[in-house]
């Protein structure tokens, strides 16, 4: 039943995937909010960084925003969904994953695709305050796969968990491997790749007894870097292991709170997976939406304002 007819029409040089995913990632003005850096010690003596933005009048609903691979709470796709939030009137938690806000994480393992524990915790830590009656989860990318996860994993959930919202989520881990794989993406795969490898160098000054320079020379493709750090580093038995138990596609299933897939037929980063036609046609709960544009988080209306962040609105506004 929730299959929706997107109405999103690109213009011009954005029906192209990669002059919008690009243009959006690197040329976008970031749209001008105040965020407010709050540190959460976490129980494993790790460090959690959240940027917290704040709707003018006092607000009871909550937005917790997670960015996607090697992101930050700083990137303008986050700024811009924040500012449409905090329009609506909601406040806003912007999760830096570990080792993402610009200082290193204090551990060994870091982050990954499926890996909930430190959004529950941050959720825990926000209903202590006693404030918020609606909380809302919206991922982007790697952050989308994550709260689809989070939401169909639990067997319970906070009550004031209201909505979920994931925009260019890799719902199949391993397919969005092989989809970066191939020539076309080879800018996308590229720019990871520097990113984790510096992000690899950078962590082995701290933890020399767990990671060498002679695997640092192997790392040459995302695979290698799952194989070497990623997958050891979280406990699982290799990449692909981690693939398949930390991809969402197997919990949507389980997912009873409404939820928004918001997924570019034309995104270069999903595989066929990543569209369940079927699963949303016969579910009460997961909407999914596949416009014909949009690349990866890149619905471009204008530089104030996209598709995704006014979508966002209106899904949280919706009854469902």
């Amino acid at each position: 039943m929730p299959l929706i007819t997107s109405p999103y029409r690109a213009k011009g040089l954005f029906k192209n995937p990669h002059f919008s995913t690009i243009y959006s990632a690197k040329l976008r003005p970031t749209p001008p909010i105040v965020q407010k850096r709050e540190r959460l010690e976490l129980p494993d003596t790790d460090f959690l960084d959240i940027d917290w933005s704040f709707s003018k009048t006092k607000s009871n609903k909550l937005a917790i925003l997670l960015h996607g691979l090697e992101g930050s709470a700083s990137r303008a796709y986050i700024k811009g969904q924040a500012k449409a939030l905090l329009d609506d009137g909601w406040d806003v938690a912007a999760m830096n994953h570990r080792g993402c806000s610009g200082e290193e994480n204090r551990l060994f393992l870091s982050y990954n695709s499926g890996r909930t524990d430190d959004l529950h915790f941050l959720i825990t830590q926000v209903l202590k305050k006693n404030v918020y009656t609606k909380i809302a989860l919206i991922g982007f990318s790697l952050g989308g796969n994550l709260v689809l996860k989070y939401l169909g994993e639990r067997q319970t959930l906070p009550k004031e968990i209201y909505k979920g919202i994931a925009i260019s989520a890799p719902l199949s881990l391993k397919g969005s491997l092989q989809s970066l794989e191939k020539r076309k993406n080879w800018v996308y795969r590229n720019s990871f790749l520097l990113n984790l490898r510096a992000k690899y160098k950078r962590k082995m000054e701290h933890h020399p007894d767990k990671m060498t320079a002679s695997e640092l020379k192997q790392i040459n493709s995302l695979l290698q870097f799952d194989t070497l750090y990623t997958a050891p580093a979280h406990g699982f038995k290799d990449a692909y292991d981690y693939y398949e138990k930390s991809s969402s596609l197997q919990y949507l299933n389980s997912i009873t709170t409404p939820v928004l897939i918001l997924n570019a037929l034309n995104d270069t980063f999903l595989s066929p997976e990543c569209y369940p036609y079927d699963l949303a046609k016969n579910s009460k709960f997961v909407y999914l939406e596949t416009p014909k544009y949009g690349g990866h988080v890149a619905f471009h209306v204008s530089n104030s304002l996209y598709y995704s962040e006014k979508r966002t609105v209106t899904f949280l506004n919706t009854s469902h």
